[in-house]
């Protein structure tokens, strides 16, 4: 027997399309998007996130250097913003993720501050850059 859509009653083929687009619409709705300005989320953890994937580049492109000095940057103003955020710094408002993030972004950072005469593990540093970036994003 063959179905046609003509035969079947438009409110059945209206409820099926709203179905099938409202389903869509969720799986849309649930994926999270951060708008982003010149290239930066914005949101509480995009300057960090921006200043890591700086850095994680200028190590990719060996500047081991470049990529410690710009650590230091991203060092200090995570301390400064905790320092003088107020009531609103994540140390004072969920200070169990301030110390996993400080932790995961001091493994990232320290191996290339100790980079003296011979580079750091690619692999490590991926890893830890990787870690650092997870747990920024329970902090957005």
């Amino acid at each position: 027997m063959r179905h046609s859509f003509e035969k079947m009653p438009k409110t059945f083929l209206f409820l099926a399309l709203a179905f099938l687009l409202g389903g869509a619409g969720i799986a849309v709705a649930q994926e999270k998007k951060v708008a982003q300005v010149n290239g930066v989320d914005n949101s509480k953890m995009g300057p960090y996130r921006a200043l890591a994937q700086h850095i994680y580049a200028d190590f990719q492109k060996g500047d081991i250097a470049g990529a410690a000095a710009m650590g230091r940057v991203l060092e200090r103003v995570w301390d400064k913003a905790e320092d003088y955020g107020g009531d609103t710094a994540l140390s004072k408002t969920n200070h169990k993720l301030f110390e996993e993030i400080d932790k995961a972004m001091d493994e990232f950072l320290t191996p290339l501050w100790e980079a003296k005469a011979k580079p750091p593990d690619p692999a490590k540093v991926k890893a830890a850059y990787n870690t650092y970036l997870e747990k920024l994003k329970l902090a957005d």
